[in-house]
Order: structure tokens, then C-alpha cells, then sequence
């Protein structure tokens, strides 16, 4: 039975979810990376909020049993990814759950340093009628700037839009089309800033996006903008923002995310023109229930059936394309461990090639099983989290290719291995929509079902090869349930794969080795 720890507060229903999907669970909230790192190895799956801290060495003591780590949330700065995946711990994330709750409270800070809400009632319930001092803007006919526009940051443009603003979006990953979708214009993200009234960021933290909001961009914008931060403390530089408000090139900031939190002090507290919460963003109600439903869905089916949904550090398969690429990934799963097997130098270049049906799917998870698949068989330890980093550390180009005309099968999937001593090709297709077959290896035309014990022979094609290779089975008691040929020409080379009902022992090996026809010999697994 699976055991999970839910190591933050969550909403009852995570836990109820995994009792009854039959896992077992611990819920022990507030533990400190160290007291994490001493139970860590006790679980499958660990589920965290913000508050747990899921180390590298955290990681490091959960090995070999924890396989998925689950966050209710989005943002996964708490978590070492890198760690995880080097580890083939799948990380996983809940980017929907709260997507609603984190674009309205980004709307409502909006509001509140347009019209100065927090201190006009601070002010106010101390007595004050200061009318005169609060002189706000509107937003209609303002225009919004958006840093990433994604699944928040599309609600957000959604909701700018019914208020009568113009959007403009900065989004490396958004097409035009989309653009036209949701009604924004797309632009670069110097035009965003420098037209923006006010600038909003859904941005991810990355090295790439740390202090994207420094002193040479807020230079570049309008005198007077707003600035409102819901996605992730460190996308400002916090004393340049400080220096731009106290000399009014910014006229007000809306935080509820800093670079250090919990903040408890920060340079930007006390300002009068700044507006602050404790990173509640996700903090409603409805969003704390979604997201504990959704982390505990997700890591029951992976922990369970295996699916994976809203990975970061893998490639995700829906439910709705499980059962169409469930046949291609057992395709691809026996062309990769082929390939793997048959390798007996390093690898420089690993490509594959997707043609007809194939080329039409969701082809990333198929990619990263290809990978590990022929990856495990040369080093330990790799799976499908891990197979891309795995071949990017040991300088093995990668390349995908697809090709919609399959020639004369409706749907095939081609890899090809290159190493420091040649290069070689299998090519696999589906019988009947669901059967693996392999219909090529090296050029050379066989068809074949791949069983759990089998021989490949690469062979010069003349007569004796198969009469020997059977005297030697049958002197044996080895049984042959299948035995496939190809050859391009007569008299040149050949390949067979036969299949047996039992492994070959050494002695036999060597002795089918030693026929003279053999160029080749290979005990496979599948």
C-alpha cells in the first residue's frame, strides 16, 4: 500500500481523498527540513503548501522509496526541483486550483492603490475626514500591463477588459493567436513597461526573472505608474522600487509577495504609497479546497495507475490522451530497451523519429520514455524524470523529428543511435491499432513481436547459420516460440530475432557466439 505525508496544513478533504483511494497517510504539519530528512524515507509521496521545505537533502534521505512530491500550489521555490529530478522524484504542482482567487486579489490591489482604499479606511477610522488628501485614478481607459500570461495572467486580462482597460501582454510562450483569443495585444517587454499606467506580474521566478523589475526597467516607464505583485517575491529589485516611489517616477506599489517571507520587516513597509498583504493570493476559502483536492487526485493516480498530470520537471499525460498513447509508449518502451541493449559504445546522438499517426500526438512523454528506456540499460537509476538531464550530462544530443506521411504504414516510430563506432536504427509500427511490432532494424525489412527472452543476430546471409543455431537450441532444451529474418540482399548481411521460452544460460551463449556465421549475438530482455 502507497504512503503519503501531508507535511503543511491542507484542507481534510487531501486526506480523505487518499484513504479512500487505499493510502496510507501521515499528516504532520510545521516539521523542519531536518525533521523531514529523518522520515522521508517512510513515504512514496509527500504533499506540501509553502511551509515545508522539501530540500536536497531532504531528497537525498527519502531515496530509494519517495517517488512523487505534490504541491498545493503553484509556485514550487520550496521544493529542489533539480534535486528531484536527478533523483526521478516527480515533482508535481497544482496550477488551476487557485488560478481564479490569485487574478482577483491581483484585481483588487489594482483598485486599492488606484484609489488609495488602505489608507483613505486606515485614516477614516481614526477619526479623520481627510476627502482632499485621497485623490485617486480611474482604471477605465488605462492601460494594463501584463508580465506572463499564462492561466492567471489571462484572468486577470479577462477581468482588466470588462473594466474597460487596454491590455498589453509580455509572454515569451504567447502565440498571436492566443493574443487574438483572449483579446490582448502581445508586445515586447520594453513597449509593455514603457506604456503601461499599470503593470501587473504572473510571472515565475526564475534566474531569469529574478529583479526583472530593477532600476534600468523602472526608468523605462511611464512617471506615475502602479506596480502589483501576486506571483513570487524577487521579481522586484525592492530598494530600487523604493527609491522610485519615494522620488515619484512610481506612484504606488501593491505587494503581496517579497524577496524574504515571512516578511516580518522589509524596506518597503510604512510606505504611504504602498499597499501590502501576506502572500494571500491563494488565500480563499474555495482555492484552499481546490488545490487540496487536486494535489491528492493527482498523486493518487500517479502513486496508483501512474498518470501524470501538472509535472514540472516531466513530460504530463492527461487522462483524455492515456488510453491513445498507452499502446505507442509499450511500442516505444521496447524500441528504446532495444536500442539500449544492442549499444556497446558511449552514445553521442540519440534521434527520433515520429511518422504518420505517431507524429500527431502529444510526443514529449513518448520521448522521455524513449530516452530512459535506452538509458537504463547503460547506467542506473534513470527513468522518464530523469532521462533528459541524464543525456544532457553525459553530452548525448537529442533530436525529435515528425513526419505525417508514414510511407506504407499508417503510424511508425523510428530511433536511431549514434555511437563512437556506428550508427544503428530500429523502426517500430502497431498492429491493429494497439500491437507493437518491429518492422526494421538497420535498414534491414523483419517483423517481429518483441517477447520477454530473445536473441538478436546480426549474420552473413549463407546457408548453415540457421541449421547451426538450432542444433545447439535443441541440444539445449531451449525451445524456440519465434524466429524472425531479414535480409536487404542474398549472400549480404541478415538479422534474426528469435524467441525463446527461457533465457539463454552463459555456456550456450558462448557457444552460439563461436558459429562462424555471426558477426553478432545479443541476449535481449523485454
Amino acid at each position: 500500500m502507497p504512503k503519503v505525508l501531508i507535511a503543511d496544513k491542507m484542507d481534510k478533504l487531501a486526506a480523505e481523498i487518499f484513504q479512500n483511494n487505499g493510502i496510507e497517510i501521515d499528516v504532520k504539519p510545521g516539521l523542519s527540513p531536518e525533521e523531514l530528512a529523518a522520515i522521508a524515507s517512510q513515504y512514496d509521496g509527500i504533499a506540501a503548501r509553502s511551509s515545508a521545505k522539501i530540500t536536497a537533502d531532504v531528497i537525498s534521505a527519502s531515496l530509494p522509496r519517495l517517488k512523487v512530491i505534490g504541491r498545493a500550489g503553484i509556485g514550487v521555490d520550496t521544493i529542489d526541483v533539480p534535486a528531484a529530478t536527478a533523483a526521478g522524484i516527480v515533482v508535481m504542482n497544482t496550477p488551476f486550483g487557485n488560478s481564479i482567487t490569485t487574478a482577483e486579489h491581483a484585481i483588487a490591489m489594482m483598485f486599492a492603490i488606484a484609489r488609495q482604499i488602505p489608507q483613505a479606511s486606515e485614516s477614516t477610522h481614526a477619526g479623520k475626514w481627510e476627502k482632499s488628501r485621497f485623490m485617486g485614478v480611474e482604471l477605465y481607459g488605462k492601460t494594463l500591463g501584463i508580465v506572463g500570461c499564462g492561466n492567471i495572467g489571462s484572468i486577470v486580462a479577462n477581468r482588466a477588459l470588462g473594466l474597460q482597460m487596454k491590455v498589453l501582454a509580455y509572454d515569451p510562450f504567447l502565440s498571436e493567436d492566443r493574443a487574438r483569443e483572449i483579446g490582448v495585444e502581445k508586445a515586447e517587454l520594453d513597449q509593455v513597461i514603457s506604456r503601461a499606467d499599470f503593470i501587473t506580474l504572473h510571472t515565475p521566478l526564475t534566474e531569469s526573472t529574478r529583479n526583472l523589475i530593477d532600476a534600468s526597467a523602472i526608468a523605462k516607464m511611464k512617471k506615475g505608474v502602479r506596480i502589483i505583485n501576486c506571483a513570487r517575491g524577487g521579481l522586484i529589485d525592492e530598494v530600487a522600487l523604493k527609491e522610485a516611489l519615494d522620488n515619484g517616477q512610481v506612484a504606488g506599489a501593491a505587494l503581496d509577495v517579497f524577496e524574504k517571507e515571512p516578511a516580518t520587516e522589509n524596506i518597503l513597509f510604512g510606505h504611504p504609497q504602498v499597499v501590502c498583504t501576506p502572500h494571500l493570493g491563494a488565500s480563499t476559502s474555495e482555492a484552499q479546497v481546490n488545490v487540496a483536492i487536486q494535489v491528492a487526485e493527482q498523486m493518487s493516480d500517479f502513486l496508483l495507475h501512474g498518470a501524470v498530470a501538472n509535472a514540472v520537471n516531466m513530460p504530463s499525460i492527461s487522462a483524455e490522451e492515456a488510453p491513445r498513447l498507452r499502446p505507442y509508449m509499450k511500442l516505444i518502451e521496447q524500441l528504446g530497451s532495444f536500442s539500449g541493449q544492442i549499444t556497446e559504445h558511449a552514445i553521442s546522438k540519440i534521434e527520433i523519429e515520429y511518422q504518420g499517426a505517431a507524429a500527431e500526438l502529444n510526443t514529449r512523454p513518448l520521448t522521455a520514455l524513449a530516452l530512459a528506456s535506452i538509458l537504463r540499460c547503460l547506467f542506473d537509476g534513470v527513468n522518464m524524470v530523469n532521462a533528459p538531464q541524464v543525456a544532457k550530462a553525459r553530452g548525448i544530443a537529442v533530436s525529435e523529428t515528425r513526419a505525417s506521411d508514414a510511407s506504407e504504414l499508417h503510424t511508425a516510430i523510428k530511433l536511431t543511435v549514434t555511437t563512437e563506432a556506428r550508427t544503428r536504427s530500429i523502426t517500430g509500427t502497431l498492429f491493429a491499432g494497439k500491437e507493437p511490432r518491429v518492422v526494421d532494424i538497420e535498414g534491414v525489412p523483419v517483423e517481429a513481436a518483441l517477447a520477454p527472452n530473445m536473441l538478436f543476430i546480426r549474420n552473413e546471409d549463407k546457408p548453415g547459420m540457421i541449421g547451426g543455431l538450432g542444433t545447439l537450441l535443441a541440444a539445449a532444451g531451449q525451445n524456440i516460440a519465434d524466429f524472425r529474418l531479414g535480409r536487404v540482399v542474398s549472400g549480404g548481411s541478415a538479422v534474426a530475432l528469435v524467441a525463446l521460452d527461457a533465457a539463454v544460460p552463459n555456456d550456450l551463449f558462448e557457444q552460439i557466439r563461436a558459429l562462424p556465421q555471426i558477426r553478432q549475438v545479443v541476449r535481449l530482455k523485454f
